[in-house]
């Protein structure tokens, strides 16, 4: 008996999606919808795009449960399907009590209202009462604490003062059931903790939640179950260290689905790269410290990051860097051989070899753009030979952040006089 299974024979369902399938038909021009829709070509067909596949789980009342999955796997496609956006092609998605989803945040917004309107429509949209929503009003205008702007038409606003109504908004009508989809990290950090703080509530109050997110670490703290998806199908489900782990072997290629074929996410095709090529970077992987090629590194362990190289001409005095960015584009660290006082001489045209870096992963809990370097000098001029930008995606997974870029590690002592 499989744990889903369990699930259903042992506890009230909250929500159960059962042998969901989505096909969404690709058309070239808006006309194309409309002769699909009504039929006015039945000769002519339109590519399809499973964005689902027979999917099936369930979610038990009070419990957390988690989806993750690469981008196009189907995660946001299920969540629309259980909150009633979208129509599934074929199967049932149930729901027993009253949702509120944090899915597209103030979605249902009109730009031309103030804030404090907004929260009415929004209310009245959720099914609350004018009283109701008169009653939840100053906590939700305490929560998004964006002062007088509340009283202005939301047109006005930043986006930072928007989802923060918004989540304040969708987080504050008291729902039975929490459906989250990358909500939790909007606004300045010490927003994103108070919304945090109002998710670790709602878990103890013992609220059903399903939560869709890319931060592994938020999935392997706050999840009792994980459902894994990619490219539309349920690869598995289990417990969060599980599904991690296995999505962790779909990142890097490593997995194979029951008919034995390879389900792999690959590097980034948007990977910007230039030089002369008269030394090119051939292969980069990353290890952790349980030496399985992954993405995904454990805050606090060690990991390496493994190049292969192949040199054409012979050079002077080759330099083999990393750099880390945040999604955001910033350098957070990085560092070179020639910082490190390896492979100062020159390298012979033929030759291949692979640099290893090993150091501790010590940046905060979230997701980085991995860009590699081989450089050099020529007579004195420094001259790039092949840099490739943004060509990993490495997830750093952690159960405690501090504030900023990277841990400290500080060690506390109290004493008691």
């Amino acid at each position: 008996m499989s744990e889903n299974e369990i699930v259903k024979e042992n506890k009230e369902l909250s929500i159960e999606v059962k042998n969901v399938t989505k096909i969404y038909s690709l058309y070239k021009r808006p006309s194309d919808r409309l002769i699909d829709t009504f039929h006015l070509m039945p000769w002519r067909k339109y590519p399809k795009n499973l964005a689902l596949n027979d999917v099936s789980f369930s979610v038990a009342k009070g419990e957390t449960v988690g989806i993750i999955g690469t981008n196009g796997s189907g995660k946001s496609t299920v969540l629309k399907i259980i909150t009633g956006v979208l129509t599934p092609t074929k199967g049932k998605a149930t729901v027993k009590g009253r949702i509120s989803a944090l899915l597209e945040l103030g979605a249902g917004f009109n730009a031309e209202y103030t804030g404090v309107e907004n929260v009415y429509l929004n209310g009245t949209m959720m099914g609350l009462t004018r009283e109701e929503i008169d009653k939840k009003l100053p906590e939700i205008l305490e929560f998004a604490d964006i002062g007088d702007y509340v009283y202005s038409p939301v047109k006005t606003y930043s986006s930072g003062m928007f989802v923060r109504l918004a989540f304040a908004v969708a987080i504050n009508i008291d729902p039975e059931i929490l459906i989250v989809d990358e909500a939790l990290s909007v606004g300045d950090v010490f927003f994103q903790a108070k919304c945090y703080r109002k998710f670790e509530e709602f878990k103890k109050q013992g609220k059903t939640i399903l939560f869709v997110s890319h931060d592994l670490s938020s999935i392997a703290k706050y999840c009792d179950r994980v459902v894994l998806l990619n490219k539309g199908d349920k690869l598995g489900e289990g417990s969060p260290k599980e599904m991690i782990d296995l999505y962790k072997q779909v990142l890097v290629g490593q997995y194979k689905d029951e008919n034995n074929t390879e389900v792999k996410e690959g590097l980034n095709t948007d990977t910007l790269e230039y030089g002369s090529k008269k030394a090119q970077i051939l292969d980069c992987k990353i290890f952790d410290n349980t030496g399985k090629n992954s993405n995904a590194i454990i805050k606090g362990t060690s990991f390496k990051i493994k190049i292969d190289a192949e040199i054409f001409e012979d050079l002077e005095a080759p330099i083999f860097a990393f750099t880390f960015k945040n999604v955001q584009g910033t350098e957070i660290t990085g560092t070179n051989t020639m910082i490190e006082k390896s492979i100062t001489e020159g390298l012979k045209g033929g030759t291949k070899l692979t640099i290893e870096f090993t150091q501790d992963m010590n940046l905060q809990g979230g997701e980085y753009l991995l860009s590699l370097g081989l450089t050099g000098f020529e007579k004195g001029e420094f001259t790039v030979y092949h840099r490739l930008y943004d060509c990993i995606n490495v997830t750093v997974v952690s159960d405690k952040d501090s504030v900023g870029y990277y841990d400290m590690n500080s060690e506390v002592n109290i004493t008691y006089k």
